[in-house]
């Protein structure tokens, strides 16, 4: 038998099978094979499975990945994850209150789904709690993504007619949903599929942040046509195995201009003639984008405090 996996929490997972979602076991030596992460199998694998004597429902194969999106932890560990697998698209929720999604993340989460080929888009949220200042601010980086090529949209997740505007961005689509804890994914995600009625959680008053309500990454379909995969909050997002000079192919403004460089390996910090050093002087590349990419070489990240109106 072959299904999808919908659900995962270590050696178990749930596979759906032609509507009927089996409760399912990974063998041991599946568990084993290859395993460069802490999950082997995640949302998304396509797998063959047995059903036993004894009942129990045996994972036996997983499919070739045609892409998935990985996170690792910016602790001690180093480990990385999975995050979902096979996928259309992966959309951002973010939002400039409680809590605040640094430019830092964003551009860490572009440049994970840049990395896997996976075509990213962002949804700014709670646009109703902004003030005149921050719509201001919003407004600009809004210009500055879709500048570069990636599409924004911005919402309420309590208006219901700005959220039944994006179910075209989802139609028919195998979509990852990701975002801080807090930034309201579940609030959008019910929203969008009232049907699913997923738990939503509350803000801290004191320090602004959201509690995990989604503990794993689900996978749900869309009346509508498609399917999303709400996935747990994301604390930090650290980068996976890429070099310094790899970075920047993962920015499109630099990708599209880094072989007009005079040296191949140049990293755009301080070298002669640099293509992409004159693109931020002659305001071709965003200072604001720059700075970001200078802050991922150095293991920082950028926050909106350093965003300027303009």
């Amino acid at each position: 038998m072959n299904g999808i996996v919908i659900k995962s929490s270590g050696s178990r997972c749930f596979v759906k099978s032609q509507d009927i979602i089996y409760d399912c076991v990974l063998k041991g030596k599946i568990r084993l094979e290859g395993r460069k992460t802490t999950n082997p199998i995640a949302v998304g694998d396509l797998v063959d499975f047995d059903l036993e004597e004894n009942g129990e429902a045996c994972i036996k194969k997983i499919h070739p990945r045609r892409n998935y999106i990985i996170r690792k932890s910016i602790n001690l560990s180093k480990q990385s994850q999975i995050i979902a697998s096979n996928l259309d698209q992966a959309v951002l929720i973010v939002t400039l209150v409680f809590p605040r999604t640094s430019l830092g993340f964003i551009d860490r989460f572009l440049i994970t789904a840049e990395a896997y080929q996976i075509p990213a888009k962002l949804i700014f949220n709670k646009c109703d709690l902004l003030s005149i200042e921050m719509k201001e601010i919003q407004t600009n980086v809004i210009n500055l993504y879709s500048q570069i090529g990636y599409e924004c949209f911005e919402v309420s997740s309590y208006d219901k007619a700005q959220v039944n505007a994006l179910t075209i961005v989802f139609k028919d689509k195998t979509t990852l949903i990701a975002g801080h804890s807090g930034v309201g994914k579940s609030t959008f995600v019910n929203a969008l599929e009232p049907n699913l009625n997923i738990k939503t959680g509350v803000i801290s008053s004191a320090h602004a942040k959201g509690k995990h309500t989604t503990t794993f990454a689900e996978l749900h379909q869309l009346s509508f046509g498609g399917s999303i995969i709400d996935s747990p909050g994301i604390k930090e997002l650290g980068l996976v195995d890429m070099k310094k000079e790899e970075v920047g192919h993962y920015f499109p403004e630099i990708r599209s201009r880094m072989n007009n460089c005079k040296f191949n390996n140049c990293i755009h910090v301080n070298e002669p003639k640099c293509e992409i050093i004159n693109a931020v002087e002659k305001g071709e590349i965003s200072n604001e984008r720059y700075i970001s990419y200078l802050g991922i070489l150095n293991g920082e990240e950028m926050d909106w405090k350093e965003w300027e109106i303009k």
